[in-house]
């Protein structure tokens, strides 16, 4: 089989306002890139809030595959939510754009898609959803301190996600949003305790989200490698229908 191409889109290489925030998530975007290598993908990294829009939209009409990964909030003005909310933080309504139109982009092209955390919240809002702005549960989603991820189980919803994910594996996650009210065409394949959607599928395209965190370093080789093996499969079969 050809080598596949894998956009992986992040939102900046930078954040002097923020420098352990993007140390964290340097360090998540560093392991999914290790696995998605390992794997044999050619891998396009793509900080959609350092370049222009047509650099996101070029790297994903190339691409076989696509990757969402975590970030700030989406701006609430492209959900129509609260412009002030407990802990609204930092917005980049540039990579919003560009994320939203990626999304778009996959559904119009039948390319496969996982959306990490934000890349989740980013799907549901391209696809006409809301968020919760700030869950009430926070606490169970989200730590304080040294380890910044809550670690629970998942429900899955269905036979959308096997043998992808292990519901008895625990999984990290770190977010103070969730999904409100689905986006168009999109299904709910599992669940936390506390009911916050934790993963969501497309009901006729290869558009996956995960709320937690598979590719925490600690956590990538079980959890995201099964993923991105998925996006493998999901691009073979679109090359050959």
């Amino acid at each position: 089989m050809n080598q596949r191409r894998l956009a992986v889109l992040h939102l900046r290489t930078e954040r002097p306002h923020a420098t352990d925030y993007q140390d964290s998530l340097d360090r998540l975007n560093d392991a999914a890139l290790r696995v998605a290598r390992r794997q044999g993908w050619v891998v396009d990294v793509v900080p959609s809030s350092d370049l222009p829009p047509e650099a996101t939209a070029t790297a994903v009409d190339r691409a076989d595959a696509v990757v969402l990964m975590g970030g700030e909030d989406v701006d609430p003005e492209f959900w129509g939510g609260p412009t002030d909310y407990p802990d609204g933080g930092h917005h980049e309504p540039l990579a919003d754009v560009a994320h939203i139109s990626a999304v778009r982009a996959c559904l119009v092209a039948g390319t496969p898609l996982l959306g990490l955390c934000r890349g989740l919240q980013v799907i549901n809002v391209a696809l006409g959803g809301t968020l919760v702005p700030h869950l009430p549960t926070t606490h169970l989603h989200r730590k304080e301190g040294d380890d910044d991820y809550a670690r629970h189980r998942v429900t899955l919803v269905g036979t959308h996600l096997h043998p992808a994910v292990e519901a008895s594996r625990e999984v990290r996650c770190s977010h103070h949003q969730a999904v409100e009210r689905l986006g168009r065409g999109l299904l709910v394949a599992a669940r936390a305790d506390d009911g916050v959607v934790e993963a969501l599928v497309h009901e006729s395209a290869p558009i996956t989200g995960i709320q937690w965190h598979p590719e925490h370093p600690d956590t990538a080789d079980e959890q995201l490698a099964p993923l991105f093996d998925r996006l493998l499969r999901q691009s073979a079969q679109g090359a050959v229908s």
